[in-house]
């Protein structure tokens, strides 16, 4: 499908493009994908973001993760110049429901139903199932991005209004996107995660010398009391990574995410096509008991964050979930010279294990007017409210007083 064809001022290579959408992941190559800013480790220009990489995004579909019968049809956007090159690119889904994305609109689609609307279908710009900021509007690699985000925001708008959706919406994006979805008439929302920041520590006692005196033997006693049932973390990546780790991982995964959401939304072949494709960029921190793994978190390795993504286990013990998904996150930033950790979604009781609070972005395009207004009214005071309650977290984040 050809969404436009208009003129592409700007463009570092032609006077017009094509913007096309394709119905699966595997429209694009491997090697034209790896050419977009920010989806590849050897990229000097942008931090890599594992989730845009062509093997996460692949596996998602290829698994049967982020496809139709899940309620995530692809409609992926490819920007193409002369002859078909690939100039940017969206990870987009014609989505049936809002499960799996983070940034809650279930309010907006209960409104709009009760007054008469179809919420449902809807377009939905984002790696499925992640709760991390990184690339959406993914321009190629040398170009000039304005111009790319600026050309993808419009086909977007377009696309929703030809396929006659109620909205497209843009989630976890960079605030450079979400400044240009904004200028494209997209209204703009924000949120708060905790991240930690490494602020060029040596070591983990580093960082908690730089907390107040009772923050510091707080983190001291849960990490010793965490410990004391026997139990040692193990760090696996690259090789590490074989099928029967993947066993036990997985059953963890399965026994929350049982628990939290009823159905899990990743497959077990998933963690195997994950483990084939980008094993140097997954961190497995996993707790061993009398010579079995009993729980575990999975984290993604960027270029100058990690990102902490799911834990599960089998044996409930005190203040294990902060060691595995937490302590031991930051010591191996620590350790790897990375800038951040982002570890996913929720959590005001991150504050006080030094994560810090972090505006997220996103951005909305409604294409009903009343509806618009409606949100556009309502996103003004959330904003609001959450830009009051970060400084609060800020001013009683745990370190040191200067």
């Amino acid at each position: 499908m050809m969404v436009t064809d208009p003129a592409c001022n700007g463009s570092p290579e032609a006077d017009d493009f094509v913007l096309r959408v394709v119905p699966s992941f595997s429209q694009f190559g491997e090697s034209e994908w790896r050419s977009l800013a920010g989806t590849c480790s050897s990229d000097d220009t942008t931090p890599y973001n594992p989730f845009v990489s062509h093997g996460f995004l692949s596996s998602l579909e290829e698994a049967g993760c982020a496809v139709r019968e899940t309620g995530w049809q692809p409609q992926h956007l490819r920007l193409e110049g002369p002859g078909g090159a690939l100039l940017g690119a969206i990870p987009c889904f014609l989505k049936s429901h809002s499960q799996g994305e983070y940034v809650f609109d279930h309010g907006w689609a209960d409104a709009f139903e009760r007054a008469g609307g179809a919420y449902y279908p809807k377009l939905q710009v984002s790696v499925p199932f992640t709760p991390a900021t990184g690339p959406r509007l993914l321009a190629r690699r040398g170009d000039d991005p304005a111009a790319v985000h600026g050309a993808l925001a419009t086909g977007l708008k377009t696309l929703t209004e030809r396929l006659g959706v109620s909205s497209a919406h843009v989630t976890f994006a960079p605030a450079a996107e979400a400044d240009a979805l904004e200028q494209a008439g997209f209204l703009r929302r924000t949120d708060q995660q905790f991240h930690f920041r490494n602020d060029g520590y040596g070591s983990f006692d580093d960082f908690l010398a730089s907390l107040a005196s009772r923050k510091r033997k707080a983190i001291r006693k849960e990490r010793r009391d965490a410990l004391e049932p026997g139990i040692a973390i193990e760090w696996l990546s690259g090789r590490d990574l074989t099928e029967a780790v993947w066993d036990d991982f997985f059953r963890f995964y399965i026994d929350t995410g049982g628990r939290k959401w009823g159905r899990p939304y990743l497959t077990r072949r998933f963690f195997s096509l994950i483990g084939e494709r980008m094993a140097n960029d997954i961190l497995l921190i996993m707790a061993r008991r009398d010579g079995r793994y009993i729980a575990g978190a999975i984290n993604f390795i960027g270029g100058d964050t990690l990102f902490g993504r799911h834990w599960g286990c089998v044996e409930d013990h005190p203040f294990l979930h902060f060691e595995v998904c937490y302590y031991q996150a930051i010591a191996y930033a620590i350790e790897r010279g990375l800038k951040v950790v982002e570890a996913g979604a929720q959590g005001p009781h991150k504050l006080a294990r030094g994560y810090v609070p972090v505006t997220t972005h996103s951005a909305h395009f409604i294409a009903h007017p009343g509806l618009r207004r409606a949100v556009a009214d309502y996103l003004d005071h959330e904003r609001a409210d959450v830009a009051r309650v970060g400084a609060y977290f800020e001013e009683h984040a745990p370190f040191k007083k200067s």
